[in-house]
């Protein structure tokens, strides 16, 4: 079979079935509100939970970094592209987080393929939640490590795995807060069990940092854990994009010497790197805006509950609800969008078969009256 014949195929089967993905163009998003060409909306599919993409010292940080570096790093951070602005951001992050080192890396899915094809061998073993993220999983899988997983935020089954004997290391993966279903991790519970084995533990706290305790310091930090490695990343709750990894000054040394996705990679933008380090300056202070958000979610599960759909156990920005049927959530979706409400069907293979749901987000951008409308049109279709 040639080519072409090969994706026709390929193309055609996933046309035929719910599972079609297309992109469409945005004209811009302030946070609140999401432009196309048909017109606005209200944008309840944002991952920017504090609405920082638009605060106005975060966009200055920027503008002064492109004007001082220009737009780009110019190369890896092993050659030219590792500026006084990353060093300054590595710093100032590894002393909010209260790490002895941190490192950038570009996005979070990378820093996540970076650790694990760094750290793993073929006598290793990664036991990881079940429900972990994507990144996550597809790095242990293409690791030479063995991939194990334990029950969804179940910490006894991954007492039974750890149990089980290993010939080298063992490092356990999770997130803090997961990115499809809100819900936490029990992370107190899965740190002990880490430790009491003398392995390692690695987070992505993707959603929670920013959000969840003292400072927006993160699930970690509000759980009173200190994981081995903690992963960050800038594109959620700081309006941004990039990530970093949180570690001990020995395991940053051998990522600077091994991690190819750190060596190979063009750094960020210097002037990146300023408006993350703005980000995390109005998120130390931004008690109030996490305040707003929390009120936020209160308002949109109490509204939520006499809705025909399943919630989550999630008190996070994140707030699915679960339909179930591939054509019955995108349906919804678009019956939404009719209404002027941007809220994303989200299917298989993203989510496990019969989960179909629409992942709503709530941010602290969102007023009274637009969780009114966006509970109003819920209602009217299940009706």
């Amino acid at each position: 079979m040639g080519w072409s014949s090969y994706l026709s195929r390929q193309l055609s089967e996933r046309r035929d079935t719910s599972l079609w993905r297309q992109r469409q163009v945005n004209q811009k998003s302030d946070g609140r509100f999401l432009y196309t060409n048909d017109g606005r909306y209200l944008n309840f599919s944002s991952n920017d939970y504090l609405g920082l993409s638009t605060n106005p010292a975060v966009i200055s940080a920027w503008q002064q970094g492109a004007e001082q570096y220009g737009v780009g790093s110019g190369g890896s951070g092993h050659i030219t592209g590792y500026t006084k602005a990353h060093q300054l951001l590595e710093q100032q992050l590894a002393d909010w987080l209260d790490y002895p080192k941190a490192l950038l890396f570009i996005s979070g899915y990378s820093a996540n393929q970076g650790v694990i094809a760094a750290l793993m061998t073929k006598q290793d073993r990664i036991i990881a939640d079940r429900l972990s993220h994507a990144s996550l999983m597809e790095a242990a899988i293409h690791s030479p490590a063995q991939l194990w997983r334990f029950l969804h935020n179940q910490p006894e089954s991954l007492t039974d795995l750890l149990a089980r004997p290993c010939i080298g290391k063992t490092l356990v993966v999770t997130e803090g807060v997961f990115s499809m279903d809100g819900d936490c991790a029990p992370l107190a519970d899965i740190y002990q069990q880490t430790r009491i084995s003398g392995n390692w533990l690695m987070v992505d706290d993707a959603h929670g940092i920013g959000i969840c305790g003292e400072q927006g310091r993160g699930s970690c930090w509000q759980q009173k854990v200190k994981p081995e490695i903690l992963i960050v990343t800038f594109g959620k709750a700081f309006g941004l994009s990039g990530a970093a990894v949180l570690c001990d000054e020995q395991t940053a040394e051998y990522l600077i010497q091994y991690s190819r996705h750190l060596i190979y990679s063009t750094s960020m933008p210097p002037a990146q790197a300023q408006a993350i380090s703005e980000a995390v300056r109005q998120i130390q202070s931004g008690d109030e805006l996490r305040q707003r958000l929390q009120q936020n979610i209160n308002d949109f599960r109490r509204q939520a509950q006499k809705l025909p759909f399943n919630l989550t156990d999630s008190t996070t920005a994140i707030q699915p609800l679960i339909v179930g049927n591939n054509e019955l959530s995108m349906s919804l979706s678009q019956y939404l969008q009719q209404k002027g409400i941007w809220v994303k069907a989200i299917r298989p293979p993203t989510v496990p078969p019969g989960s179909a749901r629409l992942r709503i987000t709530l941010t602290a951008s969102h007023t009274q009256q637009d969780i009114d409308m966006l509970m109003e049109a819920l209602y009217e279709f299940r009706s």
